[in-house]
């Protein structure tokens, strides 16, 4: 797998995770906040993960996997994004033992896997999840697939393990794609 590759992979898993979130007019606001830092649509994914508080487990992970360049390119990427929070839940060394040299590929697949091609708003997702009778499969930029579904306005994303992550915020829209924010690390 090249690191083109790789890269748009990761920019589907990290858009995957974020898609777990309520769909008011405010999800489409000019500049949300996340992780107390205002995301401007004009940035690319990476410039502006690197501000959110939320996500600098998340971007340190991208950093070690080599994929800052890989989410800077054109896209576009759909990102789920898992908060430092969920990176939290995973047992303890986890992070620490994946961001290793000799753990990159393993990172890179993890990553990849929060990644999908094409930019994908919390209604694309809905309608998706609405023309499958309830349920819409993602093929994430790692090539294994994500389930989505979605109740009232949440969207929820379930790994091939069968761990769910919540949108919390969706539709962060970046000039390379989306991130959707999410609660969870989900695994390939």
């Amino acid at each position: 797998m090249t690191t083109m590759n790789a890269g748009r992979r990761f920019a589907a898993f990290a858009l995957a995770l974020s898609l777990g979130a309520a769909l008011p007019a405010a999800a489409y606001a000019k500049n949300p906040m996340v992780g107390g830092a205002p995301m401007y649509a004009n940035k690319t994914i990476v410039e502006n993960a690197v501000n959110s508080k939320d996500h600098t487990t998340l971007v340190a992970a991208v950093k070690a996997a080599g994929l800052v360049d890989t989410l800077s390119g054109p896209g576009p990427f759909t990102v789920f994004a898992p908060t430092n929070a969920a990176f939290a839940k995973l047992p303890a060394g986890t992070v620490e033992t994946l961001v290793k040299p000799e753990n990159k590929a393993t990172l890179t697949s993890i990553l990849t896997y929060h990644v999908v091609p094409g930019t994908l708003t919390a209604k694309d997702l809905m309608a998706m999840v609405k023309q499958g009778g309830g349920q819409a499969t993602l093929k994430t930029v790692n090539g294994a697939p994500l389930s989505v579904e979605t109740k009232g306005k949440k969207v929820y994303v379930t790994d091939a393990k069968g761990n769910t992550a919540t949108v919390t915020i969706a539709n962060v829209m970046q000039s390379n794609g989306v991130i959707h924010v999410i609660n969870g690390v989900l695994q390939p």
